[in-house]
């Protein structure tokens, strides 16, 4: 039997930062005079930082000089640290503990493959750190998702091939990552929106043990 890896994304499948990074936009959003809802969040999911941005400032037809695209880009991740260091357990999605405890007992290789550039410290927060192997974050890749890099990372860092990979996204750029990469995607989400990937799930308290065997078993 080949050996299964497990790969996991963090906002909007681990813990719910998605809210955090929208308060910390859209106080940045009003401060450039550009309307940001929580519709237009949805864009930014999976996407790294600087084209968050760069979409803001298409939004609000804004030209900017190199510095304060940095400026913007430093106060934003500051608003949105200040949020996240008051995280704790209770920030966990449901069934997320019940999922990566059971893979764990099992010895499966875990990842986590994020654009987050502050993946480590939130998984530190929230005291699930030590259930993967390898993080592999927006510090340690050059092309955000929909390109598979970060996943083709993970899976080489877990010493799994790729389509022994079972990768856990919210985002349709994840999820098209995942499937780029060749490996099983398994959307965490809305299924109207995660349309491309091979399984849909709305959260963690619909997969069973039963699920993730037929996952490890293949």
């Amino acid at each position: 039997m080949n050996k299964t890896g497990f790969i996991f994304d963090l906002d909007g499948v681990i813990v719910d930062t998605a809210k955090y990074h929208y308060l910390a936009w859209k106080k940045l959003a009003d401060e450039l005079g550009v309307e940001f809802t929580e519709e237009d969040n949805e864009r930014f999911k999976g996407v790294s930082r600087k084209r968050c941005l760069e979409i803001l400032l298409e939004m609000g037809h804004i030209d900017a000089t190199q510095q304060q695209i940095d400026a913007w880009l430093f106060e934003k991740n500051e608003d949105y640290l200040s949020y996240i260091d008051r995280m704790d357990e209770s920030e966990i999605l449901p069934d997320v503990p019940k999922v990566l405890d059971y893979l764990k007992r099992k010895k499966i290789p875990m990842a986590l493959g994020s654009a987050s550039k502050n993946a480590e410290p939130i998984l530190q927060k929230v005291s699930l750190l030590s259930y993967f192997d390898t993080i592999v974050d927006g510090n340690l890749v050059t092309r955000a998702k929909p390109d598979p890099e970060v996943f083709l990372i993970a899976g080489k860092n877990l010493g799994v091939e790729l389509e022994n990979c079972v990768v856990f996204e919210d985002a349709l750029a994840g999820i098209e990552a995942a499937n780029t990469a060749g490996m099983t995607s398994i959307g965490i989400g809305d299924p109207a929106v995660l349309l491309q990937a091979k399984y849909n799930f709305t959260d963690f308290t619909q997969i069973d043990f039963e699920f993730l065997d037929s996952l490890i078993d293949r």
